[in-house]
């Protein structure tokens, strides 16, 4: 008889539960990864929008005739965005997004608690990719409107929302403590790996169709919001039905299994022919020889299930409070860079879009390093606010380091944007994944896990406004200089810094490290 191929073996070792974790691993890391190819494009485009005209006003002043431009006649920018207020322009569109999500955040979490985690994220990845396409529809129909753009903007805002609760509760559920720092930390590369693919496929076609940069990445969110229903597993409880009625006919399912559907407990009879009957309906049967023999009763008693937080409920939980505030700031730096850095490049390094759009991937490779590192350390330490303390402490002066470096060449550079994306997205990363499924879980909780979507969009939607601010102010200080942006992060960076210290004196002062024990381990 032959071997076993040895990867067969390995395929056979894992049981069913590390299977379905797997999958929603994936699956989620895959359906976020799409939410953010399809933000990414705006900050490839925007070159594109406003292009240095200069050279191209000298041609058409030696040349007799011009030659017809299909969309913006003998201008080479995209009205309205040809004035020489531009920037402002553009950081409006870049506010009008960032501030409908950061306030339909708050009100996401608070409905994804209430409503089917899958159907809520599949409707809002689909009409994310719709808004998503009918940008990249302005260019098709020559549209120069700033209120199309601004309101595409907004609508698209708010149907993001649905995603980062969603997916933060659904890993959440399969994956309990024990190594979170580590696993939410590789999980939230997705982050990265979307800016990364939507740089790539929006820069592409920057240059020659630049509302293919849009639909492109706005069908694969419709496309993976098809995915999202037809795959994704909210929590593990909602396996049960489906093992027990799997069960082979004549045995009685196993006492786990019978914990109900969606907290809906009953107490069940089980006959031979695999056919069931509610308690009530068996006493009502006639006791005659037509009644089948029936299986050993198996009665689950279960607590009912705690109604989902309030949101004043959340925000009393030791610790959301100034995470969420820190977070404020946070991403203030990270989304700056994530819809500044390439038009930054463009500038300054004096290359072209798609180059640009190409070198500013190398923030989101840093990035997600930086990530997976806080993670390990936090949970090595389990200190996570002492973590990220010391990201932010480490960022304030590298981003001083790379507004210097980068005028001196294409190396140094490559070198700063990934020490750059590593120490600024690390404590983001770190804050959005690990620190808000603690959170949502906190032991003032006793059990109440409904909390999670709630924590989650309340500590992202505050950080959300500081995503809405950053770009807004970016697009205020840049006319006077690169370098007043590159103050304001740094301030940002220390201001988020200020606001961990009474939890990083708590961690510090305490009679000893806590690092994951080994029953957390085994959770789950």
């Amino acid at each position: 008889m032959a071997s076993v191929p040895p990867g067969i073996r390995l395929l056979v070792s894992f049981d069913r539960d590390q299977w379905y974790r797997a999958l929603t691993f994936l699956l989620t890391f895959l359906l976020y990864t799409s939410f953010h190819l399809s933000r990414k494009p705006i900050s490839i485009v925007k070159s594109e929008l406003h292009r240095n005209c200069s050279a191209a006003n000298e041609l058409s002043t030696m040349a007799s005739s011009s030659l017809p431009s299909l969309h913006s006649g003998t201008d080479c920018s995209w009205k309205p965005f040809d004035k020489s207020n531009y920037k402002q322009l553009l950081g409006a569109m870049d506010y009008s997004f960032l501030c409908a999500y950061a306030v339909g955040m708050y009100f996401s979490g608070i409905i994804g608690e209430r409503v089917p985690i899958r159907l809520y994220l599949t409707v809002g990845m689909l009409t994310s990719g719709l808004f998503t396409c009918l940008f990249g529809l302005g260019y098709v129909y020559n549209i120069h409107n700033l209120g199309f753009y601004i309101f595409v903007q907004v609508a698209n805002g708010l149907v993001q929302t649905t995603g980062w609760p969603s997916v933060v509760t659904c890993i959440s559920n399969w994956f309990g403590k024990g190594r979170r720092g580590l696993i939410m930390g590789l999980w939230n590369s997705h982050t990265s790996v979307g800016n990364i693919l939507g740089s790539l496929i929006a820069g592409y076609w920057v240059s020659s169709n630049w509302g293919l940069s849009f639909i492109v990445p706005g069908i694969i969110i419709a496309v993976m919001g098809v995915v999202c229903f037809l795959f994704l597993i909210e929590h593990p409880d909602d396996l049960k039905s489906v093992h027990a009625q799997s069960s082979s006919p004549g045995k009685s399912a196993p006492a786990n299994s019978w914990n109900g559907v969606n907290g809906h407990t009953e107490v069940y009879l089980q006959y031979k022919d695999n056919k069931t009957q509610s308690y009530d309906t068996e006493l009502l049967l006639p006791r005659d020889s037509v009644r089948v023999p029936m299986q050993p009763v198996v009665v689950v008693k279960r607590e009912p299930q705690p109604s989902a937080i309030s949101f004043m409920g959340a925000l009393r939980i030791p610790g959301v409070i100034e995470f969420s505030l820190c977070l404020l700031f946070a991403k203030l730096v990270s989304y700056t860079f994530l819809f500044w850095l390439p038009l930054y490049i463009t500038k300054a390094a004096h290359l072209d879009a798609k180059k640009a759009g190409d070198l500013s991937t190398l923030f989101d490779v840093g990035g997600i390093v930086g990530g997976i590192l806080a993670g390990v350390i936090s949970d090595k330490l389990g200190k996570r606010a002492t973590t990220c303390a010391v990201m932010l402490l480490l960022a304030a002066p590298t981003l001083y380091g790379f507004s210097m470096i980068s005028e001196l060449g294409l190396g140094p550079t490559i070198g700063m944007l990934l020490v750059c994306g590593g120490l600024v997205n690390g404590p983001y990363s770190l804050i959005t994944t690990a620190v808000s499924a603690d959170l949502g879980t906190h032991k003032s909780l006793k059990g109440n896990a409904r909390a999670l979507s709630t924590v989650t969009a309340i500590i992202d939607g505050t950080g959300s406004v500081g995503a809405a601010l950053g770009p807004l102010l970016a697009g205020l200080l840049s006319p006077g200089g690169w370098d007043q942006v590159f103050y304001m992060l740094m301030i940002a960076d220390f201001l988020a810094l200020l606001l961990l210290l009474r939890l990083v004196t708590q961690e510090l002062t305490s009679n000893k490290s806590h690092p994951i024990s080994a029953v957390e381990l085994k959770e789950h």
